[in-house]
């Protein structure tokens, strides 16, 4: 069990980093306003999000992603 708990806990801490650098890239599109940055790699990830959510409103899933989220964010305790 104790094998467990450490996969999650490293599941959580990689998952708050990846959210961590999304959120950076988008400040830095922001304020750079889309010019070269030259320590960040030649990638849009505003328009990769923006890509993903037409692709899956295309599916008729955004609806559904969007229930759950606010779900969850009025369940919280």
């Amino acid at each position: 069990m104790d094998i467990l708990n450490k996969i999650k806990t490293w599941a959580s801490a990689i998952t708050e980093v990846g959210v961590s650098l999304i959120a950076l890239g988008i400040v830095l599109e922001v304020l750079f306003n889309g010019q070269n940055i030259p320590f960040w790699p030649n990638i849009s990830v505003v328009s990769n999000i923006t890509g993903m959510i037409s692709s899956l409103s295309a599916q008729g899933l955004v609806g559904l992603v969007a229930v759950w989220v606010l779900y969850h964010i009025y369940n919280r305790k």
